[in-house]
């Protein structure tokens, strides 16, 4: 492996640990597990035209700079998304879990095996495909899923049954995320509207943002320290707009630093002012929000790809260490 540079914004530079792991085919979706027995372990899927897929688990040897492939299953539709149980004390079965046309849970012990199939048909034969979900990290025995038919289920994944299935939106649902409380979450849809919903009184949401040309919100991604914060993509955007939960409707942060369409976000697992951001123009950049407010184009570090990012993650576990994917590579970043 070849050394590379991630630099402060201020053209200072500062050398890093850098692993890059290669697949047969295109990467998408990728998550790092959060198994504490487990470090620079990562589950990576295959993005092919095709029903026929792969979903790795793959393992980092830092002594051998090398990865080595320790489980792989097919997947028929590509994820898109991937997330392990988020359980950092180890005292759950060692999962994760994928989205695509259903919602899907392995077993990782190892190597992988299929523990669920799940697909809503509880109130009809036709379940949409899922286009994104996210683990309750307060309650790990549920999993919100969003999906095209504009709706959110909540799914009680250790009995395989729906909790909740709730018309969140007027078009497809593209994300959801759990906020600090276990009851609440929000999701983002292409009617280019964020919205928060409570699971102890669904008859109303609050809408916390609004598109003014009803342009596709496409992420959204919850402050990990402080639950008053979210940030969200919106589709074709270079933007990245940051929300305070207290004040709807009106961004306090706008990152305006790419020069290309935002892909992905995340915030850092252990501080409520550092987020990531990557795209289409090869960049990944690293804002530091505190007293910060408006617009904002100056990120504090930076990092270079070889092509356009198409997803990151912040290590829970490890959280000093970022990942990109991009084309048929995985990289890993120690910051």
């Amino acid at each position: 492996m070849t050394s590379e540079l991630l630099g402060k914004a201020t053209q200072e530079v500062v050398t890093n640990e850098v692993y890059t792991y290669t697949a047969p085919w295109n990467v998408f979706a990728f998550n790092f597990s959060c198994n504490p027995h487990e470090s620079f372990r990562l589950g990576v899927s295959s993005f092919l035209e095709d029903t026929e897929n792969y979903l790795q688990l793959i393992k980092l040897d830092p002594v051998q700079n090398k990865f080595r492939v320790v489980g792989q299953v097919p997947h028929g539709y590509s994820p898109t998304k991937i997330q392990f149980i988020p359980d950092l004390e180890g005292n759950y079965s060692d999962m994760l879990a994928t989205s695509s046309d259903s919602l899907k849970l392995w077993n990782c012990n190892g190597g992988l095996s299929l523990v669920s199939d799940l697909v809503n048909t509880r109130y009809t034969q036709y379940s949409g495909p899922i286009t994104s979900f996210d683990w309750n990290p307060n309650n790990l025995s549920v999993i919100g899923t969003a999906s095209i038919d504009k709706t959110c289920t909540i799914w009680d994944v250790e009995n395989e049954v729906v909790l909740k299935q709730i018309l969140t939106h007027n078009k497809e649902v593209n994300d959801i995320a759990f906020g600090h409380d276990s009851k609440v979450f929000a999701s983002v849809s292409a009617d280019g509207s964020l919205r928060r919903f409570d699971l102890r009184d669904l008859s109303q949401c609050t809408i916390l943002y609004e598109n003014r040309d009803c342009s596709p919100i496409m992420r959204v991604a919850w402050n990990k320290v402080d639950p008053h914060f979210l940030a969200i993509i919106s589709m074709e955007s270079p933007l990245v707009t940051v929300l305070d939960t207290r004040h709807p409707g009106v961004p306090i942060v706008q990152l305006c630093g790419h020069s290309k369409y935002v892909n992905s976000i995340a915030w850092a697992p252990n501080s409520n002012c550092y987020i990531c951001t990557a795209g289409d123009d090869c960049q990944a950049l690293i804002w530091d929000l505190k007293q910060t407010t408006g617009q904002v184009s100056a990120p504090m570090m930076m990092y270079n790809s070889e092509a356009e990012i198409m997803m990151l993650n912040w290590s829970a576990l490890q959280q000093d260490w970022l990942a990109i994917s991009f084309e048929k590579s995985l990289r890993l970043l120690k910051l």
